[in-house]
């Protein structure tokens, strides 16, 4: 079981997203949603009663569905809902978080918690911290840049030889940010923890090179870690060899070459999370893709940014993969190195 320290920890860092990220008052509605099937679904929702002592909490194991949905029809524009899962609520075809968020509800979800047990459920609170100075200053510092680069280089280092290098050589989609920040946005909140600026290439097929993956999301959606780092080799933004590759690994390219036809790098995600690193790792891929350091998507699929040769109702897979990265250059300026954004 987790420590009254971890409780502590965990009320302090909720308290942080709450004043800083939501911004949530007072005299707002406030509903907190949770089960008790496991060890942090349990512990959040006790810091969520010391952080929110005004707020109604409903147990979601055992409740009737439609009790829950007129609580949530309860809430007015403004208000918050917070959905703590050991995995991921159903209300029959009610999508929980699109629906809230289309009436005006700000909203933070704690998805499939029951993944992440004894020391991972403490990382995964200390990753709940929210620093506003850091997120926030270099959250759009890096989305500057991006938004201005006209080449990329990941340098992944080397195990023997020359060090590997992925390329991103014509400039880059508006990135887009995860910091807690949310002015002009549509919805205020999401999936926590947060911490992550993303974009991809303009053009895909220009991306080419090679990179080393220390992690990647297997075919049960959790983190997995080969013995030895795997070689992705690219050309014309594609996947073309994967040196090294685990059986694991090659089941997650055989699913995506079989349904998207080949493996398409997309997502260039810049994750900026300081809990979360390659010492201190976590099974949840949801949640280790904030991990601080440079992750990709392999496969066809993804729901932000739109490629004119690329169909959006039949791409079917983005798969996170994380890059062992010495450093990160735009246009030159090195962003990132030792393990730490330098803007």
């Amino acid at each position: 079981m987790l420590h009254e320290t971890a409780l502590e920890v965990a009320a302090a860092n909720l308290r942080q997203v709450l004043d800083h990220a939501i911004e949530h008052r007072p005299e707002s509605g406030a509903l907190v949603v949770w089960d008790g099937e496991s060890e942090l679904s349990n512990l959040l929702a006790e810091a969520y009663r010391r952080c929110l002592p005004q707020a109604q909490f409903v147990r979601f194991d055992g409740a009737d569905p439609q009790a829950v949905r007129e609580l949530f029809e309860g809430l007015g524009a403004g208000d918050l809902a917070v959905l703590i899962q050991s995995t991921s609520f159903r209300l029959d075809a009610f999508r929980i978080r699109i629906e809230l968020f289309k009436r005006g509800l700000k909203v933070i979800e704690h998805p499939h918690l029951a993944r992440m047990t004894g020391p991972q459920a403490r990382i995964y609170v200390d990753a709940l911290a929210y620093d506003r100075d850091y997120y926030r200053g270099v959250g759009h510092a890096l989305r500057e840049r991006i938004d201005r680069a006209t080449r990329c280089v990941v340098d992944s280092g080397a195990a023997d030889g020359p060090h590997d290098h992925l390329i991103f050589p014509v400039g880059f989609e508006p990135a887009k940010v995860n910091i807690g920040d949310y002015t002009d946005m549509a919805n205020v909140g999401g999936q926590y923890p947060i911490g992550e600026v993303f974009t991809e290439s303009a053009d895909l097929e220009a991306v080419h090179g090679r990179a080393r993956i220390a992690f990647f999301g297997d075919t049960a959606f959790t983190v997995n870690r080969p013995e030895r780092p795997i070689t992705l080799v690219v050309e014309r933004g594609r996947v073309v060899g994967a040196e090294g590759a685990t059986p694991e690994f090659e089941r997650v390219l055989d699913q995506i070459r079989v349904d998207d036809g080949d493996v398409r790098v997309r997502e260039l995600g810049f994750g900026m999370n300081r809990a979360l690193t390659s010492e201190r790792t976590v099974s949840d891929i949801g949640t280790f893709e904030r991990m601080c350091g440079v992750h990709l998507s392999l496969g066809a699929k993804h729901a932000t940014y739109n490629k004119a040769d690329i169909r959006k109702k039949s791409a079917r897979h983005h798969v996170d993969v994380f890059v062992i990265t010495e450093s990160v250059q735009l246009d030159g300026e090195v962003v990132y190195r030792d393990g730490a954004w330098t803007v």
